[in-house]
C-alpha cells in the first residue's frame, strides 16, 4: 500500500489525453518502456548508518599508507583478499568478506546542509520542493510487513517524506532500547479508561473528517489509528532491549550506537523495511585522530556484530546495510590536527542485500584528493539501493501540485559491479 493516494483525477485524465496518457502519474509510454528494467529484488530491508558531520574517508575506508595524507592510522588487512581498512576497525576487518566499499563517490557540495540533503534524498535542494529521503522512497514503493512502522529512525531525525506524504515519514526513536512514552497511557490512566478515551477520540475524528473531508484531517485520523495499532501490537517488543542477553549488548557495545545497531537487527527481523541509525560528531576540524579513534571504538563492535549476526542467520542476504556521510574530509591535515570539508571524493560501506562482498568499487588518487577511476555520483548510490530492492528508480510519482518527479534523479544509475 503506497503512502499517498495517487487516484486518477479528472484533471489528470483530461491532461493526459490532451498530451500523453498517464496512469498513476506516469506516462503510459514510459510505463511500458520501463517494464523489466528493475532487477529481481534480493533485498527486503535496509539499515542505513548515517554519520553526520562528514566522516574522513582516509581514516576509515580509504587509507593512504606512506603518503603525506595518511595521518596517524595504519591500514590493516581484512578477511577480504587485498582489501585494507583503517586500524580503527579491527573487528569489522574480520567481516569484510561480506562487505564492499565504494571509494570514488564524487560529491558536489562542501556545505553540511546542502550535502546532507543531496546524500539523503539524491537531489539538490530546491526553494519550492521538499524531496523525500531514501527511507521514505523505499516505504512508498514496498509493501508494509507486520504491525511495526515501515521506516524507523534511531538516535536522530531522518529526512522528511516531502511530497510522498505523512505515511512515508519515519517513526522516531530517541534513545535505543527505551519505551516510547507516547505509546502508553499516561500515569494514572488505566487501560479501560484509556480505551474509552480512544473510542471517543475516534468518533470525534470520524465525524469531523466526514464533515469537512480535508486531507490533513484524514491523515491525522490515520496517524492516530496507526499509533493505537502499534501500541497494542506484540511486535512492539522489538524496540525494547531490557530482556536482551547482557552478553549480546556487551558484544555490540553498551552505547547508543551499539544498542542502535542491535535494535536495527531486531527491527528488520520483525519486518521493518528501513532503519536509519544516526551518529554525529564527524565534523573534525580539530583533533581529528582522537575523535576518529573514539568513533572506531564505538562503531567497530556494533557494525561487526551486526554483519556477523545477520550473516549467520541468513538475514544478510535480504538486508542491505550501508554507512554514509555527507562528504569526506581533506587529505591535508590542518594546523589543529584536523581535517576540513572535502566533497571531491569520499567513500561508503555496503554489505548484504545482493551486494557481492569482498570488493572495492572505484578508487581515489594516491593522496585521496580526487576520484582516480570509476567516479560514482551520490544519486548512483540511491539507484543502487533501489536496484537491490527491485525498484525502478526511473519511476515517476506525481506531487500534490501535479508535478511528475522521478524516484531517482535523472542520470542516477545502479553501480552494477556491486551486484556482479
Amino acid at each position: 500500500m503506497h503512502c499517498t493516494d495517487y487516484a486518477l483525477t479528472r484533471r489528470r485524465f483530461i491532461h493526459g489525453f490532451a498530451g500523453t496518457a498517464t496512469l498513476l502519474g506516469m506516462p503510459v509510454s514510459q510505463l511500458l518502456a520501463a517494464k523489466g528494467t528493475a532487477g529481481p529484488a534480493k533485498a527486503e530491508h535496509v539499515i542505513l548508518f548515517w554519520n553526520s558531520g562528514g566522516m574522513s574517508h582516509i581514516d576509515t575506508w580509504d587509507p593512504k599508507p606512506g603518503r603525506p595524507t595518511q595521518g596517524e592510522f595504519d591500514p590493516i588487512s581484512t578477511s577480504a583478499d587485498g582489501i585494507q581498512i583503517s586500524e580503527i576497525f579491527p573487528q569489522l576487518a574480520k567481516q569484510m568478506h561480506h562487505c564492499s566499499l565504494v571509494r570514488s563517490i564524487a560529491g558536489t557540495n562542501g556545505d553540511h546542509g546542502r550535502a546532507t540533503y543531496e546524500l539523503q534524498t539524491g537531489y539538490g535542494q530546491s526553494a519550492n520542493l521538499v524531496h523525500p529521503g531514501l527511507g521514505s522512497i523505499v516505504v512508498h514503493e514496498k509493501e508494509r510487513l507486520g504491525d511495526l512502522p515501515s521506516f524507523v529512525t534511531v538516535s536522530g531525525q531522518a529526512p522528511r517524506a516531502g511530497y510522498l506524504g505523512q505515511k512515508c515519514s519515519a517513526y522516531f526513536v530517541g534513545q535505543p532500547g527505551e519505551k516510547d512514552p507516547y505509546l502508553q497511557f499516561p500515569a494514572g490512566i488505566g487501560e479501560m479508561r484509556g480505551n474509552k478515551r480512544l473510542e471517543v477520540l475516534a468518533r470525534m475524528n470520524k465525524r469531523t473528517s466526514t464533515q469537512f473531508g480535508a486531507k490533513q484531517m484524514l491523515a491525522n485520523e490515520t496517524a492516530v489509528d496507526d499509533a493505537v495499532s502499534l501500541m497494542r501490537s506484540p511486535a512492539l517488543k522489538a524496540f525494547e532491549l531490557k530482556n536482551e542477553n547482557p552478553k549480546t549488548i556487551e558484544r555490540y557495545g553498551d552505547t547508543d550506537f551499539g544498542r542502535g545497531a542491535l535494535m536495527a537487527k531486531r527491527l528488520v527481523e520483525t519486518g521493518v523495511r528501513f532503519v536509519q541509525v544516526n551518529r554525529g560528531g564527524f565534523d573534525t576540524h580539530s583533533n581529528n585522530f582522537d575523535a576518529m579513534r573514539n568513533h572506531g571504538e564505538i562503531m567497530d563492535p556494533g557494525l561487526a556484530s551486526l554483519i556477523e549476526d545477520l550473516a549467520s542467520s541468513g538475514m544478510l542476504e535480504k538486508t542491505l546495510v550501508l554507512m554514509l556521510s555527507e562528504f569526506g574530509r581533506t587529505p591535508r591535515i590542518n594546523q589543529n590536527a584536523g581535517r576540513d570539508h572535502h566533497a571531491k571524493v569520499f567513500s561508503c560501506f555496503m554489505a548484504g542485500g545482493g551486494i557481492q562482498g569482498g570488493q572495492v568499487i572505484g578508487s581515489s588518487d594516491e593522496d585521496g584528493v580526487m576520484p582516480e577511476n570509476r567516479p560514482v555520483k551520490p544519486h548512483d548510490i540511491h539507484a543502487s539501493v533501489l536496484h537491490a530492492l527491485g525498484i525502478d528508480g526511473r519511476t515517476e510519482v506525481m506531487t500534490p501540485l501535479e508535478r511528475p518527479m522521478r524516484l531517482i534523479r535523472k542520470g542516477g544509475l545502479p553501480v552494477r559491479e556491486l551486484f556482479a
